[in-house]
């Protein structure tokens, strides 16, 4: 039977993150990014066959750089291109799983772009330009929300006057979906448990972060909320703050909102902390050499996520175990330890040396022996995108 190729596609508003995805292979034949679209300085970069090329596109917009990019997926794919499989960051309750895109689907994201205002309408770009280029494939849209239909009502509705929710559509939504969902599949796969009987909690460490409570593979409470956020301490963003501080700051220092909005997504969390940077190599480097910021940053990011997974274990009924993801999660053998030595309560301690080894794409369990399972998954969000577009298309 032929190889089925899925191009998966990530748009922002000056960006295209894409991969040609397999179902059979693990690496992705091709991928890559174009970025700066829109500015002189556009290119796109790729990787095919362990080899890494660029390719200037001044003043690209979406559409240039993805009629730029068919000619390389068709030929990666050898005619074998069965669709395309879209990122869409927020689906709302109208999108409870991925969903072949038309007219009326379409229609629907746009409508629900007042909840993702910076990334719903970004994601229609590629979409819209997608389409355009490639008529005659099945596109599929994939939302970071979706996973996250399965919450209860108690844990997904804010204690806020009714109307705001039933008209207005105020609750938790969650992200980071297609992260948790892969992760923990392929937690139960790794410790032979059956994903239908398994108990999860779920840290993803990035840029962005959240954490997750996933009970036999259905998410059933998370960190991020109405937006992306709420929740633990993030790259630039604060993470939870008290509701009022932006009445606080708008009386004392006669700030806007957008002002503050700008503040609490872009100059706060590590950068914030920090006064450096938001990378978390960064600070760990400067930490070493005493840097009083960087050190402060990481000391409240691992508490705060600590504090995060600790209260997502109301939603369990037992813990089968911790997996950490993301470029953090994956790669940070101190932030790791830093967030399970403030989980003594649950048991979990880690087996220092085999923490230290699991980097760069290596996975596993990291834990003392004798103490509950805590694991290391890189995650794969264009491979489950791809094939949650398969089974759509299969169905």
């Amino acid at each position: 039977m032929p190889a089925r190729n899925i191009l998966v596609i990530n748009c922002g508003s000056s960006s295209i993150k894409f991969a040609l995805v397999d179902e059979d292979h693990e690496p992705f034949a091709l991928s890559g990014m174009a970025e700066r679209l829109g500015d002189a300085d556009a290119q796109v970069h790729w990787q095919q066959d362990g080899h890494k090329h660029s390719l200037p596109l001044p003043y690209a917009d979406h559409s240039v750089a993805l009629a730029q990019l068919l000619p390389l997926v068709e030929a990666a794919a050898g005619g074998q291109l069965q669709g395309i499989g879209h990122r869409v960051v927020h689906g709302g309750e109208h999108f409870t799983a991925a969903c072949a895109l038309d007219h009326s689907t379409i229609a629907a994201i746009r409508a629900t772009a007042p909840l993702a205002p910076l990334h719903n309408p970004a994601n229609l770009l590629g979409i819209e330009a997608a389409m355009s280029l490639f008529p005659s494939l099945p596109h599929v849209a994939v939302f970071d929300t979706a996973f996250h239909q399965t919450l209860p009502e108690h844990a997904y509705r804010y204690a806020l006057p009714e109307p705001l929710y039933r008209e207005h559509g105020v609750r938790r939504y969650g992200f980071h979906g297609t992260s948790h969902r892969f992760v923990s599949q392929r937690g139960a796969e790794m410790s032979g448990l059956a994903l239908n009987a398994s108990s999860w909690l779920v840290a993803h460490l990035g840029n962005g972060c959240s954490t997750c409570a996933i009970v036999d593979g259905l998410s059933r409470d998370t960190s991020m909320g109405l937006t992306p956020l709420e929740g633990v301490v993030m790259g630039t963003r604060s993470g939870d703050v008290d509701p009022n501080l932006h009445s606080h700051l708008a009386r004392t220092l006669g700030w806007s909102l957008e002002q503050i909005e700008t503040l609490l997504n872009k100059e706060s969390g590590l950068l914030g902390l920090s006064a450096l940077s938001n990378d978390m190599r960064t600070l760990e480097q400067a930490r070493e050499q005493g840097h009083v910021g960087a050190t402060l940053a990481i000391e409240v990011f691992c508490y705060r996520l600590a504090k995060s997974l600790a209260a997502m274990t109301c939603a369990l009924p037992r813990l089968d175990g911790l997996i950490f993801t993301g470029g953090i999660g994956e790669n940070s053998a101190l932030i790791r330890s830093k967030t399970v030595s403030h989980l003594q309560l649950f048991n979990l301690r880690l087996d220092e040396t085999t923490n230290a080894s699991t980097v760069r794409g290596a996975a596993g369990p990291i834990n003392a022996h004798g103490h509950p399972r805590v694991l290391v998954i890189p995650t794969n969000e264009e491979r489950q995108i791809a094939l949650d577009t398969l089974a759509l298309l299969a169905a």
